[in-house]
């Protein structure tokens, strides 16, 4: 008999838990706003796959990881949590993620490191425009509190029915995780900065 018959085919698997991976590629997916079927365009890993690598129900070989990496904007150490040790991450503004949806510009300024708790985004609402749409990001987990720091023009903040005039230079915090939604009802655009910290409210 010869020896290749009875040998060993190498490991190419992730050697972590299917559920640790699985719970990660989730939560960094939903943190960019993404479905299934987003993250598999992007990723060229087919929907049925993600849900069970999501699920648990399979182990990612490591040229799947890599091409989920890839559709998360992150390398295969940073889905693995390989290079944690690292203490300064630097987001080029070449490398961010844009997003354009009806008038309302979006741009990333924070990696979606994984196991972050807090989001920086960049915002410009054009006249008439406003987020929120029904192509929009869902709520914000629960918990979570949002600050906007108006950078130019004027922003109206509409907090569960209530409406809040905003100038240049004006802040506001507020629970990210009830009805609201930004709007531009001047006639020049407004461009503003938002941080999103998750499940810092308790009660």
């Amino acid at each position: 008999m010869s020896s290749s018959a009875t040998a060993t085919k190498p490991d190419t698997r992730v050697a972590e838990t299917d559920n640790a991976v699985g719970a990660r590629v989730k939560a960094l997916r939903e943190a960019m706003g993404l479905s299934l079927r987003d993250l598999s365009e992007r990723s060229g890993v087919s929907p049925t796959m993600l849900s069970q690598v999501e699920r648990g129900g399979t182990s990612p070989t490591l040229a799947v990881a890599e091409k989920i990496a890839g559709g998360l904007d992150l390398t295969l150490s940073q889905l693995l949590r390989l290079d944690e040790v690292q203490h300064v991450v630097i987001s080029r503004s070449t490398d961010h993620l844009v997003r354009n949806r009806k008038g309302h510009r979006i741009e990333e300024m924070t990696p979606p490191l994984p196991g972050q708790r807090a989001d920086v985004s960049s915002h410009r609402l054009e006249p008439g425009a406003s987020t929120g749409g029904s192509d929009d990001a869902p709520m914000h987990e629960p918990g979570s509190r949002e600050t906007a720091v108006v950078l130019e023009g004027e922003l109206v903040l509409v907090f569960e029915g209530e409406r809040h005039q905003l100038a240049a230079g004006d802040s506001v915090t507020f629970d990210a995780d009830l009805p609201h939604h930004f709007e531009n009802v001047s006639d020049e655009p407004v461009e503003f900065i938002a941080v999103i910290a998750a499940g810092l409210r308790r009660g």
